[in-house]
């Protein structure tokens, strides 16, 4: 592909990466540790209203280490939202645990507290109550946290909150990241932030954080010599990585309110063509749009999300469609899915969306050039 092409959410450099990762190599921290990895723990604590936070490899690694803290095992449950992207369930699985999945809500697209309800009821009807609940903050927003959080309060269950793709969100004023025991972030590529690969545990009980600091460093024991009574995983944050996340961060903000006048450009663009709809954001949610995803009304627009997506590639443009949820995915295919009702609400999401470019270093003429390809191509 040329270098002209358009992508769906490339990195977006601030340039003040390279003064902290400058200073890594000037002092010698280059090891895995160092003072960039401790502010940028801080600051990321800070900013989300926590007590503390641990930078983790990636933010699977987070989520596997989560898992492991909250002591689930072989032969326990996690309910696990269905739409979203496999690395919320693999690591479930790392554990020798067994997912069973939850659908979604209409109104916000994460997991759905009816069909939650219905999860905890069929379980305890089983004798059977899930270690944890894997609860996924889609595509930049929030879940209804007040009414899954009363949920899993009301039986004790303690919340993972996945809000990977979330970081700037809030709901009800809180921010994203803030309502699970333990939360966790990534900082992939394609994030709204990125520190090339990486990720960030926080979490309210700082002793976790710390546990999660051991477990993530081999574990090793405070000894001269190599003394180890846990098995541990080689996943903290490298000192340079770090750094590029802490100018990151500082820009924060900024992207944030980017990514939502993309999508509201999105939106007003599509105003005189009929059957593309926004995905919702309700009353109280501030979503960061870290992608600008809609549903496609075939019967009205007259193509499908897939024949949108092949069009934008013939002109160079990336689109996908929306996640393909875990229950129908080959390797989960066995495990248990609870819907709200008979309506499947994740696979029609499924079948029905597309995410659009929305990377916030993407020029106007650029989305511009994105808007009009779909325009033309549905009115055709």
């Amino acid at each position: 592909m040329t270098m002209d092409r358009i992508f769906l959410s490339p990195p977006h450099m601030t340039g003040n990466e390279l003064d902290y990762i400058n200073k890594a190599f000037e002092t010698n921290w280059i090891a895995p540790l160092g003072p960039n990895v401790n502010e940028f723990e801080a600051n990321i604590a800070k900013y989300v209203g926590v007590e503390s936070a641990a930078a983790v490899s990636s933010g699977t690694a987070g989520l596997h280490l989560a898992l492991e803290l909250l002591e689930v095992k072989q032969g326990d449950i996690v309910f696990c939202s269905s739409l979203t992207f496999a690395a919320s369930a693999n690591p479930i699985k790392y554990q020798g645990a067994t997912p069973v999945f939850i659908d979604s809500e209409e109104e916000t697209w994460n997991m759905c507290p009816v069909a939650l309800r219905r999860a905890f009821d069929k379980y305890e009807g089983l004798g059977k109550r899930p270690k944890a609940v894997m609860i996924v903050d889609l595509y930049g927003q929030s879940a209804n946290m007040d009414e899954l959080t009363e949920i899993c309060n009301h039986y004790g269950v303690p919340i993972i909150e996945d809000s990977a793709e979330s970081l700037g969100a809030s709901y009800k004023n809180r921010k994203s990241g803030s309502f699970g025991k333990i939360s966790v972030f990534s900082f992939n590529g394609n994030k709204i932030i990125t520190t090339s690969g990486g990720g960030m545990m926080v979490s309210d009980d700082p002793a976790l954080m710390e546990k999660a600091k051991f477990l993530a460093t081999q574990a090793r024991d405070k000894a001269v010599h190599y003394e180890h009574s846990h098995v541990g995983y080689n996943y903290r944050l490298s000192n340079i990585l770090a750094g590029v996340g802490i100018a990151q961060l500082n820009a924060l903000d900024d992207r944030v309110k980017i990514r939502r006048e993309i999508f509201e450009r999105y939106v007003e663009g599509f105003t005189d063509i009929e059957g593309i709809y926004p995905m919702p954001e309700p009353a109280g949610y501030y979503s960061t749009r870290w992608l600008s995803v809609f549903t496609i009304d075939v019967d009205q627009a007259g193509k499908t999300p897939h024949e949108i997506i092949s069009e934008l590639e013939g002109h160079n443009i990336e689109a996908r469609p929306v996640w393909k949820p875990m229950h129908l995915q080959p390797i989960f295919k066995e495990y248990d899915y609870v819907t709200a009702g008979d309506k499947d609400v994740s696979e029609s999401l499924f079948l029905k969306g597309i995410c659009l470019p929305s990377g916030s270093s993407m020029s106007i003429e650029d989305q511009e050039k994105v808007i009009q390809i779909i325009k033309n191509f549905v009115k055709s």
